[in-house]
This record gives C-alpha cells, structure tokens and sequence, in this order.
C-alpha cells in the first residue's frame, strides 16, 4: 500500500469505531421495537462504509465480512426476511468480531479470531436456518412474510455505464471502490474512456476525468449493482441495462478485467500518465478523508462550511496546546504578583491591562478545554449492549434508562472513566436487579431498571449509577467486615456501613463466578475515581435499590482553587470541597474520647485537622482558621494559618514526578515560582472518623 493511503489509517479506524457504535445502538433499537426503516438503513449505510473503506485499504477480511453482513442486512431492509433472534445474535456478534478485526489492523498484529466463525454464522442465518421473530416493528424487514418471494429471471448479462461528474472526489467518494465492490459480485469487464482528460499541466487532482463502461455477468442481483452505486447517485451519470441491451459505450476505450482495473486510466494516455496516476491515487484518498459513516448518501457527504462542519484533530495537538496555556496561566499569575509592586503612575495603567490579561486567558483557557470535552454519550453508548447480553445471561429482564448523554467531560477522562462505569452496571445486574420470580413476590415490576445519569454541579461532573433492586444488605455487610477484621464501630451510620463494600477484597457473593464475588471490583472502582481526582459516595435502601454517585471534575489540567498559608507552605484546595471558613469560637472546639478535637458548626460536629500537623510541618503559631470542606458525602474542618485568596491554578502530577503522597492529590507553581501542593479533600476525609453529637 503506498504511503499516500496509510495516511489515511487514522481516519478510517476512527471513523470505522464510529460506525460500528451506530450499527450496536441502530440493532439494539430494532430489537427493542424502536426502530424503523430509518434505523435499518442507517445500520447498513455504516456497514456498507466499512466494507469500502477495508476494501479500498486493503483490508480484506474486513471486507469480506462486512460484505455478508452487508447482504444479511439488505435482505432485512428489504422485507425478504424477518429480524429473528438468529439474525440479531449474529449481527450483534458481528459488530463484535469486525472490532477485533479493526484492532488487530490498526495494530498491524494477527487477530484473535479472522472471522471465519462469524462468517459462517451469518451465512447459516442467510439460508434460512432462522425461525424465531424479534422486536415486533423492528425495521422494514420484521414485519415481512419468512417466505422469500420468487425472484425474475436473471438477465444473459447486465452492461452498466458510469461517469462520474467532475466534483466526485470532492463529496467524499472513490470510483475505483465502487468497482471494487462490483468485482465482488462476479467477473467483471471494464472498459476506460479517458477522453476528457485533460494534458499533465491542467490536471487538477481533485476533479474526476474518467468514464467507465462495466460488464458483470447475468448471475449478480441488480440490486446489489444499484446498492455499490447508492453513495454516488447524484454524483455520477448511471444506467444500468440487463438481457443484452447494450449500454451506451465509452469512446477510445480500453479493455480490462477487475485486477487491472486501476491500470486502465494512465494506459490510455500515455501522453499524461503521471496526470493520470495521480487523479487515480487521489481517489481513495480523498474518499478515505471524507467519509462519514452512518451518514447520507454522496452527494450531499462531502459539503464544507455550514455550522456542522468540523475538522479532526490529533489530541497530542490539543494536549500540547493545554499545556501551553496552563504555562499561559502561570506566567499570568507571575506578572499581576509582580504588578501588584509597582507604585506610581504607570501603576493604575498596568493592573488595568494585567486585569484585562487575566480575563483574556481565562477565556482562552476555557475555549482549549472545551476542545478537549465530549459528551459523556461516548460513555454511554456502550451500555445497552452490556445490559442486553448480562441481563440474558442471567436469565434477567432488565432495561436501562440514561440522562443526560449531552453533559461534557474531558476526553481523557471519558477514556478512564469507562471501566469504572462498568463494574457498578455488572454489579447492578447480578447482585442489585432480583430475578423475575422474586420482584414478582416482592410485588415490583417484573422488569428491573437501571439508570445511568450525567449532569453538571457546579466545577463538576456528576454521574449516577442506580438501580430498583433489593438493595444492600447492612447486617450481611457488617457480619463479612468483621469476619474479615476490618473495624467498624459499635453503631456505625449506614454511610460508614455502605462505605464497608469498597475495602480491598470485600465480597458478600455467595458463590464466586465469572462475573463478580472474588472481592476484585468495588475497591478497583473507587481508587480509579480517586485517580481521576473524584470521589464516590454510595446510597441504599431495602428493597428500593443502590446508587452509587460518581462527582469528578470537569477537567484534569486547570482547577480553581483556594490558597492556604500554614506557616512558610502554601496549600491549594479544590474549590469544589470547600464548603465554608471561620474563625471558631474556643467553645465550639471539643475534645472527643476516641475521637480528637471536634468543631461544633450548627449543630454538626466535625472532626478537626490541623495541616500542619497533619504532615508533620510543626504546630500552631497563631489561632487558627478552620475550613469546612467535604468528601465522599463528609465533612472535615482543615486548621489553617491564614486564608490567602482564590485563584486558578494548572494541575502538575506529583506522582509522575516524585511518588504518592498520602492527601495530596498534585502541585503547582504559584505567581512567585513557589510550588504549592493540591490537597486531596476525600482522602483527607477518609483518613478520619465523623462524630457524633452527643
């Protein structure tokens, strides 16, 4: 492959993933009865984009199962068959292997599993081995009668005539893939007409300059011809004719068979043939660049401008311009410390401009971020199949809900909050959502309901996890935790009870199986939220179900935050955990048995940590100043110095740089040069015990 076309690599394996995500949530709408035509063909437009953008590639068994894929679901759309429980366990398992396929491709290692499987699957479904109806509405083909209806008979011969318009390759298509796909249908004949192409300095690289006439023999289903040509038909001149009704001929044409089929334009002009070669190089090229998958058809594909247009980007690009404007931000900082200094009259002058300074990097700031945020849509999408597949594992009926698939959240953490999300759904599943027989007795719909849930709180994602099931048991928790010798206090809350199941190896699963009980996945859960500088609180009740509440923050590089002083350190803490600051009256601060000093704050009272203290920096030198900050659903009072004011500041890892450290969550470089350490507030909150008032 030349190394024009591996250019291209990165777009159509995107564009690929795209595509497959459109033909899951399109089959699991048609099995649910939600689909319609539109919805069948949508699946097959994005089916029939891979299977050219493998063919042009070279990738063939993309292509070759994409090709029965493709017929299966011609067959549906068709009316010709009924959408049985065989088609969809087949096609769903397709969209599974070609996954694969695509994975190993880009990786340019062997897959696990070639497709012959899955092909063989398909095919025993295409002759007619399936018996059972789904998804009553499900598409144009499930209401259809399972006979297939006798068909005409088959021409000696069709003879297709095919001039694309000289602005093809601008809509995204390639005319050599469509005569790929033809040769897929038999032996095909081509014959070049290379007349209108023009002499080497007047060749222009975007436009299409050659006509073909193309013979296949009586065997290939018109359909199918007319199915290769669907993307171009209003990009191209067509007619089709069948029974040996000669089609009108190309003029100076050369004959070649589909192997040759590339090679036929530059040989007849030898006048022109590096014009040639490079007006058929261009055109997989360009098709590879503008295709949309699930999109319309080829005219309309390849329109610039508008206010859908967009354009892709490298995210290394995007990375590297957020740590420029993080640095941005620093260097701001620096100049209005530095401005604060300066007397005289120049002095009202330069805080206005460093004011203004500011407030441009902030919206530059804001802008960057937004290209890096994407709806958590991404997330969710990859749900109703779990469901579907656990839920009929397990011999569950269970229908998931979501909300709010348009909140945005950064891209890397759409990328890590993947695995986490789907611990709590599995976990929904086989310990949340009862049986049919026992919701029945427990007088509740027969069918369980999950519901995934993103909105926005404040500098904040909020995404919920929450089922209708039986919920937690507190006395089984309680009677593992001290099976175990994990301490729990004489009359825990149900907070701390709840708290229990995320303790490394915690599992009250009474048979280990391959989906859950070995005591491997609430603690794994938790510590990656903790990575991703989030916190996870936990809510249920008996008999009505559990939510788990995930609150991570919008981004990873810039945060607010508010600067503390103890003693020479300065620590940063995220705004988002600050609840409130005071100076406590000496008869709100009590001493507790077991507990430490607490901090009465209306009617509350909060378990108190002096910083420094804390991280053994010395103790206090001044009456101290207590902030309210909250974690994982509790609050701490954080003894302080001095409240130095709010700011923001760019997240550096101290983990990558340094190690660890126990309630620190990063560092960053202040307007002085100083580095000043992010305290981790939810680890910080874990680290004690909330009191009770007496």
């Amino acid at each position: 492959m030349s190394n024009d076309l591996k250019r291209f690599h990165a777009t159509f394996f995107e564009e690929s993933r795209e595509g497959l995500e459109v033909m899951e949530a399109g089959l699991l709408d048609l099995e649910a009865g939600r689909g319609s035509a539109d919805t069948i063909n949508a699946v097959f437009r994005a089916a029939h984009s891979i299977k050219g953008g493998s063919a042009t590639f070279g990738f063939t068994k993309v292509a070759g199962l994409t090709h029965v894929l493709e017929t299966l679901l011609d067959e549906l759309r068709a009316g010709k068959r009924p959408l049985t429980t065989d088609a969809m366990d087949a096609l769903l398992a397709s969209v599974d292997v070609l996954r694969g396929l695509l994975k190993a491709a880009e990786a340019g290692v062997p897959p696990t599993d070639d497709g012959t499987g899955i092909v063989a699957q398909l095919n025993a479904v295409l002759t007619g081995k399936a018996t059972i109806a789904v998804g009553a509405g499900a598409g144009a083909g499930a209401a259809a009668k399972v006979a297939t209806p006798a068909r005409p008979k088959a021409p000696d011969a069709f003879r297709i005539a095919f001039a694309p318009k000289p602005s093809m390759f601008l809509s995204g298509n390639d005319p050599l893939r469509i005569l790929r796909e033809l040769a897929e249908l038999g032996p095909l004949k081509s014959a070049c007409d290379a007349s209108a192409l023009p002499a080497f300095a007047d060749v222009e690289p975007s436009r299409s300059y050659l006509r073909w006439t193309l013979e296949l023999p009586g065997g290939a289903s018109e359909a199918a011809i007319r199915e290769a040509f669907a993307w171009v038909e209003d990009e191209c001149d067509l007619g089709i004719h069948g029974d040996g009704v000669a089609a009108p001929a190309a003029a100076t044409a050369t004959t070649a068979t589909v192997g040759e089929t590339e090679a036929a334009a530059p040989a007849v002009a030898p006048e022109a043939p590096e014009a040639a070669a490079s007006v058929v190089a261009a055109a997989p090229a360009v098709a590879a660049a503008g295709a949309a998958p699930g999109g319309g058809g080829g005219g309309s594909g390849g329109t610039t401008g508008g206010e859908d247009a967009s354009i892709r980007v490298q995210a290394s690009k995007v990375d590297l311009l957020i740590n420029l404007v993080g640095e941005l931000v620093i260097t701001q900082a620096m100049l209005k410390q530095l401005g604060g200094s300066v007397e005289g009259p120049l002095a009202e002058r330069l805080m206005a401009g460093l004011e203004t300074l500011e407030r441009n990097t902030r919206d530059l700031q804001e802008a960057v971020i937004g290209v890096r945020m994407l709806p958590v849509e991404a997330v969710f999408r990859r749900f109703p199949r779990l469901v579907r597949d656990l839920a009929s594992r397990l011999g569950k009926q269970v229908t998931l809900k979501t909300f709010g698939e348009s909140t945005e959240l950064d891209k890397g953490l759409i990328e890590k909050i993947s695995d986490p999300l789907v611990h709590l759904v599995r976990n929904a599943i086989d310990h949340g959502i009862e049986t049919t027989e026992d919701r029945v007795r427990a007088g509740k719909d027969p069918v369980g309901s999950i519901t995934l849930a993103a909105s926005h709180q404040g500098g904040n994602i909020v995404i919920e996890v929450s089922d209708d099931g039986k919920g937690l048991h507190r006395e089984r928790i309680l009677a593992k935790a001290r099976e175990k010798g994990i301490a729990v206090s004489d009359n825990p809350t149900d907070a701390e009870v709840w708290g229990l199941i995320f303790a490394p190896g915690f599992s009250t699963a009474e048979a280990v199986t391959d989906l859950s009980g070995r005591g491997v996945g609430m603690d794994v859960v938790r510590r990656n939220i903790q990575g991703l500088g989030g916190e996870t609180v936990l809510e249920s009740a008996p008999g009505k179900g559990t939510k788990v509440t995930i609150k991570l923050p919008l981004t990873l590089a810039i945060l607010d935050g508010m600067t503390v002083a103890v003693g020479e350190e300065v620590f940063v803490l995220p705004l988002g955990h600050v609840v409130e600051s005071m100076k406590p009256a000496a008869e709100n601060v009590r001493t507790v048995s077991g507990e430490g000093r607490v901090l009465k704050v209306r009617g509350e009272y909060l378990p108190m940590v002096h910083l420094g203290e804390h991280f053994g920096m010395g103790g206090r030198d001044k009456p101290p100043i207590s902030v309210v900050v909250e974690g994982d659903g509790q609050k701490l009072a954080l003894e302080v110095d001095e409240l130095i004011g709010q700011q923001q500041v760019v997240v550096k890892s101290l983990e990558t740089n340094y190690r660890r450290i126990n309630g620190i969550s990063g560092a960053t470089i202040l307007g002085d040069g100083r580095v000043a350490l992010i305290l981790d507030v939810p680890g910080l909150v874990r680290g004690r015990h909330v009191g009770k008032a007496a």
